[in-house]
């Protein structure tokens, strides 16, 4: 079951006479040789055996935490109908996603379950949940993302399973990703209790859900579960133009009302009163946002950045981006949510999304953001993204000279760090 080689790949370190040898035992030639650095299979760096289970040498144990609205409760959806909920992951169970889907899948007033897939496990409860619901006779929707690098093949078994078992099973299109993290269960009219919508800053996908930090907003709110239906219309092709009020949606408004907001901010700066934006993303790419920044913190207006990978603003430059401040946290877990704050004259406006700032998600991907109204919920966002500027451990500082240093911690100063001061924050609750 062995290929035959194809190449001789070397440290570029290695002595010559060293290489000599080798290329003498194994009878290369030349055109075999392909120089490289010393380490290759960096894969192999995601866990290393311990023998002596050195306790210094490992992170402190974080279990899962169980939700507070949730824990102990054989149902979801009550505690959803009464109060919007937030489940924060990995710190709080990815369990109660698959155990809301099987409840819709079970519940004989839901009459249908819609949901995006863009990134499945290879085994997926979320799934099989969906599977289970097709067999108690619900209507199931289904929107697979097939042009997701590195899990097509898993999408695609999946939507033929879900096909075979009779759900309706919709591809993505040619010129655009559906990158949304969606889920609609939709109950039966004449229950006379309000549909239920779930949308998320991350996959349905429980293996990425234990390393990757998003947020998931569960809500029964009549105009959000209205949108987010409008969303589902959209990918089935029953309408053309989706209108909202509430539901930010690229590539339709929600590049436009990203920019009016930014610039109701400018607006205030200029009166002289406070003006502010905290925007938590993976990356900052788009050259028209960066400007709209830029103008906004010419104007007066303190921007707070925490970009964890790709970030072409440049800040901290006199007359062009000095209200301006970028780090980026790099921790044990991967920082995967997209939160926007903006300050809005003393009524700040939050914002869950699946978008970063890069042409490709606001204008060639079907995106949502969703107002958080909750003011519980706020509050958790705002704690979260407090720890996140005070991070003093993992919190590095995106700087004009691109060296990027570890933020500076005064010697009396306690020490943040950030993922692990959040899980005692919600641990705590």
């Amino acid at each position: 079951d062995i290929g035959l080689p194809t190449r001789f790949l070397y440290d570029e370190s290695m002595p010559e006479i060293v290489l000599d040898k080798l290329i003498e035992i194994f009878g290369l030639q030349p055109t075999d040789l392909v120089m490289g650095a010393r380490y290759h299979n960096f894969a192999d760096f995601i866990g290393f055996p311990d023998p002596k289970q050195s306790t210094d040498l490992h992170d402190r144990a974080m279990p899962a935490l169980p939700h507070p609205a949730f824990k102990g409760a054989d149902t979801l959806m009550p505690k959803i109908w009464a109060k919007d909920q937030v489940v924060h992951f990995p710190y709080q169970k990815y369990d109660y996603v698959p155990q809301l889907i099987l409840e819709a899948a079970q519940n004989p007033e839901v009459e249908a379950i819609k949901i995006t897939l863009y990134r499945v496990a290879n085994r997926s409860a979320i799934t099989e949940a969906l599977l289970e619901a097709v067999q108690q006779g619900k209507k199931v929707v289904t929107f697979i993302e097939v042009k997701a690098r590195f899990d097509e093949a898993s999408n695609i078994y999946w939507g033929k399973r879900l096909k075979d078992a009779g759900a309706k099973v919709i591809y993505s299109y040619p010129a655009v990703k559906v990158h949304t993290k969606l889920l609609y269960i939709k109950l039966r009219e004449e229950s006379g209790k309000p549909d239920i919508a779930y949308i998320g800053t991350g996959n349905f996908n429980e293996k990425t859900a234990k390393l990757y930090c998003d947020h998931a907003l569960l809500t029964a709110h009549p105009t959000l579960n209205a949108e987010v239906a409008q969303v589902f219309e959209l990918l089935e092709g029953r309408i053309l133009l989706p209108h909202t009020n509430d539901l930010l949606i690229a590539p339709y408004n929600l590049r436009q009302t990203f920019s009016r907001l930014i610039k109701q901010e400018m607006q205030l700066a200029k009166k002289g009163q406070p003006a502010y934006m905290i925007l938590k993303l993976n990356s900052l790419e788009d050259p028209a946002m960066i400007e709209k920044l830029y103008e906004a913190g010419q104007a007066g207006v303190k921007i707070q950045l925490i970009i964890r990978g790709i970030c072409c603003l440049i800040p901290g430059v006199e007359g062009l981006s000095e209200n301006i401040s970028v780090i980026s946290i790099i921790d044990r877990y991967l920082e995967h949510a997209r939160i926007y704050l903006f300050g809005n004259g003393g009524n700040p406006l939050y914002y869950l999304s699946s978008a970063d700032w890069m042409t490709r998600n606001l204008d060639h991907r079907v995106e949502v953001a969703v107002p958080v109204f909750d003011p519980d919920i706020q509050a958790h966002l705002r704690a979260l993204l407090d720890l996140q500027l005070r991070d003093n451990c993992k919190a590095r500082v995106i700087e004009t000279s691109q060296r990027n240093p570890l933020k500076e911690k005064a010697p009396d100063d306690p020490a943040i760090r950030s993922q692990t001061d959040f899980y005692d924050f919600l641990k705590a609750l």
